[in-house]
């Protein structure tokens, strides 16, 4: 009797097939791994800050009325009536929660902020490198008024937009657009010669060379500028909802400061703390996913 031979052909498909479906699994389970440990790690150094402060100031070592810790600051959450004094936020948002109306409006102003400011930026950044003339005559203005802090426009966004959202969207605006645009231009002179030369070659014109090799091509550089000034935009919203604007996370410290409640000033610092420490996180999410191709260095 004659054994009939093995199907080669179909058990390497099936081969091929079983490790196609692994690989999703494998990916899974390796972010998953990664962000437990992250995770691990986040709430070890947060329990060991608290711990000390806690620690510090049940030896005595520490003014509770000036400094309290954060098991009583914590508590003033509870109380949230003293949040409307004056009144925080545009409108409620989630159940009888007011803490997350003031979070869900400094938000807004930071996200709209940016992202106006991060398209502006890039299309002024490459229509100064693409047109000569627009770059000499607009350049030496963003130079001079990139040094100029964020928090110095204030004023005039308040005399301009009244007391509002469009306000605080504005100083965020100045506080990334003149930085990102001489980031932009930067970047661009940067690129790779060779690229250019290589897409002239096979036929590209200027403005296939501007949409296809150079705004890839600076993509990377503008998100590290972006993030590194997010903080910068950050506060600064924060600094004009504590000035003029009186609504907002920023709104909250000055609430806690004129009724001289340092519980209150401090669960509002820790908000501003929790959600720009997540507002950071899910920037760096968004990084990694656009700019796939870019590893971290292992040292």
């Amino acid at each position: 009797m004659l054994k009939s031979k093995p199907n080669l052909v179909a058990d390497t498909d099936s081969l091929a097939v079983q490790a196609s479906q692994s690989k999703p699994r494998s990916k899974l389970r390796n972010n998953l791994k990664e962000f437990v440990i992250n995770t691990g790690w986040w709430i070890l150094s947060i329990g060991l800050f608290i711990g000390i402060w806690e620690l510090l100031t049940l030896m005595g070592l520490v003014n509770t009325l000036i400094l309290p810790p954060p098991h009583q600051f914590l508590a003033e959450i509870g109380n949230q009536q003293q949040f409307l004094t004056p009144r925080i936020g545009v409108e409620r948002t989630g159940a009888n929660f007011v803490a997350l109306t003031a979070i869900a409006a400094t938000l807004k102003r930071v996200l709209i902020g940016i992202s106006l400011g991060f398209v502006a930026a890039l299309v002024f950044g490459c229509l100064a490198s693409y047109f000569n003339i627009f770059g000499k005559l607009t350049l030496p203005v963003i130079t001079l008024l990139a040094p100029i802090a964020p928090v110095a426009w204030i004023p005039l966004a308040i005399l301009a937009f009244g007391i509002g959202d469009n306000a605080a969207i504005f100083v965020v605006f100045v506080g990334i657009f003149f930085i990102l645009t001489l980031g932009t231009i930067n970047s661009i002179n940067k690129v790779e010669q060779i690229y250019i030369n290589t897409a002239r070659v096979l036929g590209a014109n200027r403005s296939q060379v501007m949409r296809h090799i150079i705004i890839p091509a600076i993509i990377p550089d503008l998100f590290v500028i972006l993030r590194m000034n997010l903080f910068g935009a950050w506060m600064a919203v924060l600094a004009a909802e504590m000035v003029g604007v009186n609504t907002g996370l920023g709104a909250i410290v000055m609430v806690g400061r004129q009724m001289f409640n340092a519980r209150l000033m401090f669960l509002g610092m820790a908000m501003i703390g929790v959600v720009g420490y997540l507002l950071d996180t899910g920037f760096a999410q968004i990084q990694k996913r656009v700019l796939w191709w870019k590893s971290n260095a292992q040292i």
